[in-house]
């Protein structure tokens, strides 16, 4: 079949969901611009929403670029496009830090909770998703998300000291982001299969090179203009939610402002298991993750420091903040332990729900559901151990075994 003729394939609905998508940002977009004063609780709602619509435009304008760059640059620009509204909140609670350290708390807790529903949710969600859809008891991933699963491992163990030493330092950020750059670079060396679109970035990718191209470039600055203006009365209206009808601001911050922005990822990932690609969707999940616990915390510090006009002002943590940095920790061991002999299976998803909702539900066994992460990673990793050298090698590049 041509590709001009392709174009009627696309569903009419999905023009629908295309004009939808820009349409419900415009709303937070005109009060962000003219910075007008609104309840924290209807704020809140409007400037999400529109976060949340920027996020599906950059996520259709991330996928449709991957036809016209090339496959290094797309994995650099994609990896980072992909967690670009989760960036942009906690940005902005980072750089008020500086002035003002309340807002230190509202940095880490958003930086945690998109990490730990990452993986105690979107993981186990896709599982659940392909399990029922297409009768299987796991999801098998290729031998090249070694790559994913191998640097996760590197950046989590390094996490660890950031806890110990209780503070977010410009040393932080040169690792972490080395780590980043080190993932990208050896992802794109990697043999890739064309990408399966799902939704209304067919309607980009059908138009012709010039206009897709165009469409592309405008999604970009469009979205980016959104969360650009959006952002900040986002945090602030979530901040002033919570103190207004005595609802804990950490908590709101940590999982209300995450939800908003990672919730089309999920709803692609859902997608693409529910299509049969659960290896694919899951993989794009642990990519977000591996995102987010280098380039994002690695970030952080860089930002800190240029609000603060020195480099040689730390981020410093209190006893909340490194409790909840272990606790994420903790949770991406056990992760990569699960993971690393390239299987999610039904004990493997079930573990990480029940821990995650424990740890959501009832907060003062966070401590007990650290150690059990940590336990739990012990023991898989022992039952997994042959599969550790194979996933070192694949990742850094060395020459295949016959594994």
């Amino acid at each position: 079949m041509s590709h001009k003729s392709k174009k009627n394939d696309i569903d009419p609905y999905l023009y629908l969901l295309f004009v939808l998508a820009f349409l419900v940002t415009i709303p937070g977009l005109y009060c962000g611009i003219v910075d007008k004063h609104l309840l924290p609780q209807f704020g809140a709602v409007m400037f999400g929403i529109a976060i949340f619509g920027a996020a599906f435009i950059l996520s259709w304008a991330a996928e449709a670029a991957q036809i016209d760059i090339s496959e290094s640059l797309a994995v650099a620009i994609l990896a980072l496009i992909a967690v670009l509204p989760e960036y942009a909140v906690d940005f902005v609670f980072t750089w008020k830090a500086a002035h003002d350290p309340g807002q230190a708390h509202y940095a880490i807790a958003n930086m945690t909770g998109a990490n730990r529903l990452l993986v105690g949710l979107g993981w186990p969600l896709v599982l659940l998703i392909f399990i029922l859809a297409k009768k299987k008891k796991a999801i098998i991933l290729e031998k090249n998300h070694r790559v994913e699963i191998f640097y996760l491992g590197l950046a989590t163990l390094y996490s660890f000291t950031i806890p110990l030493k209780g503070s977010l330092n410009l040393i932080d950020t040169v690792i972490l982001v080395t780590l980043f750059a080190m993932y990208t670079r050896r992802a794109a060396q990697l043999e890739s299969e064309e990408p399966d679109f799902v939704g209304p970035v067919k309607i980009i990718i059908k138009m012709g090179k010039k206009a897709r191209r165009i469409s592309t470039v405008l999604c970009f600055l469009f979205s980016g203009l959104v969360i650009f203006f959006v952002a900040e009365p986002f945090a602030e209206s979530l901040v002033a939610t919570g103190k207004e009808f005595g609802i804990n601001e950490f908590l709101l911050v940590q999982w209300l402002a995450p939800i908003a922005s990672e919730a089309p990822e999920f709803i692609v990932a859902a997608t693409w298991a529910l299509r049969g690609a659960a290896s694919s969707a899951l993989n794009a999940l642990i990519s977000s993750k591996v995102n987010q616990w280098t380039l994002l915390v690695g970030t952080i510090p860089l930002v800190f420091a240029i609000s603060s006009g020195t480099v040689w002002r730390p981020f410093v943590l209190d006893n909340l903040q490194n409790h909840e940095l272990i606790l994420t920790a903790a949770q991406s061991v056990f992760a990569v332990a699960v993971l690393v002999n390239l299987k999610l299976g039904r004990l493997d998803g079930t573990l990480l729900l029940v821990l995650f909702l424990a740890q959501l539900i009832v907060e003062q066994i966070r401590i007990e559901v650290t150690v059990a992460y940590l336990v739990l990673a012990v023991v898989f990793y022992i039952l997994h151990r042959k599969s550790l050298l194979p996933a070192a090698r694949t990742a850094l590049g060395f020459k295949r075994s016959a594994d």
